[in-house]
């Protein structure tokens, strides 16, 4: 890993850090609250590519197990990976390579601006939601004891915020991939 890549891998582990300085919101019937965060899990994957954008998710899952108070509502140390989100933060390295690798297979710079936005959008949900959910949700049920299509049910509220993070994560993306492309070069 370059000198650049290190810095690359720091900046967003930074921006998903600042992310979690928004105050979370919570519901009464799911112990997993709405964070900012995740956008910063798409942007990553997005942006960076998948090994690079996993990477900036690894760090901050890191900093969250060393103790630092760097997820939303200032949450950190080692007993988070003990709660109901562990599936979550887990899922986001995960979410981040597959959005890194479904962006680094689709988006081209020979493609139409609306193709370049749909890939970018496809590789957002499918990594950023579709991963990140089958993986908290998992862990979610596990804990929770609930069957995994109830903690389903009940997670389908947290579709509609991360659609809109899918959309965000999409247009910056392709700003980016406008102005100064940082996937990785595709042959």
């Amino acid at each position: 890993m370059s000198t650049r890549d290190i810095v690359l891998v720091a900046l967003f582990a930074a921006i998903i850090v600042v992310l979690g300085m928004l105050p979370p919101i919570t519901f009464g019937f799911i112990p997993v609250p709405i964070t900012a965060q995740s956008l910063g899990v798409m942007l990553a994957g997005c942006i960076l590519g998948a090994k690079r954008g996993a990477a900036a998710c690894l760090l901050v899952v890191l900093l969250v197990a060393i103790g630092l108070p760097v997820l939303s509502g200032g949450r950190g140390g080692l007993a988070v990976f003990a709660g109901p989100t562990a599936g979550y933060l887990v899922g986001w390295i995960a979410g981040a390579f597959v959005t890194g690798l479904i962006a680094e297979r689709l988006v081209r710079d020979s493609q139409t601006e609306f193709m370049q936005f749909a890939s970018f959008f496809l590789a957002a949900v499918v990594g950023g939601i579709g991963v990140v959910y089958l993986l908290g949700i998992a862990w979610l049920s596990f804990m929770s004891g609930k069957a995994f299509v109830e903690t389903a049910i009940a997670s389908l509220v947290f579709i509609p915020g991360d659609l809109i993070k899918a959309v965000v994560a999409m247009l910056a993306a392709r700003a980016v991939q406008a102005g100064y492309p940082l996937l990785p070069i595709r042959t």
